[in-house]
Parts: structure tokens; C-alpha cells; sequence
């Protein structure tokens, strides 16, 4: 996405009503599709999220025709069927262990385009890339989980300014969905589902835990 620029196929760019009416839908439209080039660019704006040393250790898994619906529906916990069934899209969000593979080739061009000093390029090399390189398995998921985590939200709000409701689950069974979906189980972990469409039914509006009783200062 160009800086400071909207795509023309946001509808909404009203930040506190895309954030406060952003509400759970399990029934969708199913007359509605979302064009695989919205899709794509929904993802795109999504990747702007931030992520841990910009590893952007996310992958995506975009499922929108009926014969991948039922070929995922088996690693699908029931009670997620009807946001399967009628929603235009499911992206799955996917971490990627193995992102750190491709980590030099992203700052070598960040530094080729004169936003970094050389000095600042071997920094990054020689700090960041050694942990990552040397890290356990157990580091490498949870660290792409959470930077899956972060642009799956992101994802939930991108579709709300294209005018779109969503429903992010992780109801499935983490250790079929990943094989379901075609990929290797040894490099990525799932982190969640996003359904995408137009709502057909009254979202369930529930109340926020008071966030004063979940917050401490030091």
C-alpha cells in the first residue's frame, strides 16, 4: 500500500467505527462473493502489522470455492460449520517458522534502497539473525504465533473498512488443518481462521470485561 493513500475499495475509513462495531458473525450471505483481488488486497494491507524483529512470520491459506470448503471441513470442530458454509472466504493466518530464511534477503533491499546505513544492515545480520538461526522449535512457533496474531487482527479490521464482517476461530484440530490446507506441518502452525462475507444475521453484541480490574501500573 502506498503511504498515505486509501484503496479504492475501502468503504470506510471511520477509524472508531470499524474498531467499536467490529462484531463476531457466523452466518453469512451467500450471495455475496469477495473477489480473489480484494481478497489479496485485503491481505496486503493486513501485512502492514508489526512483527517481531519484522520477521513477518506469517503465510496465508485463502479458501473460497466449495470443494476446499468440504476437503477442510473433516480438521473443522462442528460448531464452526455454518461460518464455513455460508461465508464468501476463510483466510487462514499460518505461522511460518521458517521465515527467517528469507530474513537477510528483505533487509538487503530495505538497505539497497538507501533507508539503512551499511553499519545499521550488519547490526541487524549480526544480532537478530543468529537468535533466530540458533533458536529452538518451541521459539520459532511461538514467535510466529504471535506475529500471526497480530496480523489476523489487523485482518478483522482491514475487512471491516472494505465493508465486510468477520469471524476469527480456531476451532480445529491443530494437528489435521495444517496437512488439510497443504502445507508442511514441520515449517508452519496454525494460528486462526478469519471468515469473511456480509453478515445475515444480528451479530451477538456482548460487554468487554471491565478493564480496570484487569489493569496494573508499576
Amino acid at each position: 500500500m502506498v503511504e498515505g493513500t486509501v484503496k479504492k475499495s475501502v468503504t470506510n475509513n471511520d477509524f472508531s467505527e470499524i474498531m467499536f462495531n467490529r462484531h463476531s458473525v457466523r452466518k453469512f450471505d451467500t450471495n455475496v462473493k469477495i473477489s480473489r483481488g480484494e481478497l489479496q488486497e485485503m491481505i496486503d494491507s493486513a501485512t502492514t502489522a508489526p512483527s517481531a524483529c519484522n520477521l513477518q512470520s506469517w503465510h496465508f491459506v485463502v479458501v473460497d470455492t466449495p470443494e476446499a470448503k468440504e476437503k477442510i471441513k473433516p480438521a473443522i470442530m462442528k460448531f464452526n460449520y455454518p461460518q464455513v458454509d455460508t461465508s464468501s472466504a476463510i483466510i487462514f493466518v499460518i505461522g511460518d517458522t521458517n521465515s527467517h530464511e528469507v530474513y537477510r534477503d528483505v533487509w538487503t533491499k530495505i538497505y539497497k534502497d538507501g533507508r539503512i546505513t551499511k553499519d545499521k544492515l550488519n547490526q541487524i545480520f549480526q544480532t537478530f539473525l543468529p537468535m533466530y538461526e540458533n533458536a529452538s522449535q518451541e521459539f520459532l512457533i511461538q514467535d510466529a504465533t504471535i506475529d500471526g496474531a497480530m496480523v489476523a487482527m489487523q485482518l478483522l479490521l482491514v475487512a471491516r473498512a472494505h465493508g465486510y464482517d468477520a469471524n476469527a476461530f480456531a476451532g480445529y484440530d491443530f494437528k489435521k488443518i495444517i496437512p488439510a490446507l497443504e502445507l508442511s506441518p514441520e515449517r508452519f502452525v496454525p494460528v486462526m481462521g478469519v471468515a469473511l462475507g456480509k453478515a445475515a444475521e444480528d451479530p451477538i453484541i456482548t460487554d468487554r470485561y471491565d478493564s480496570k480490574k484487569l489493569t496494573e501500573f508499576l
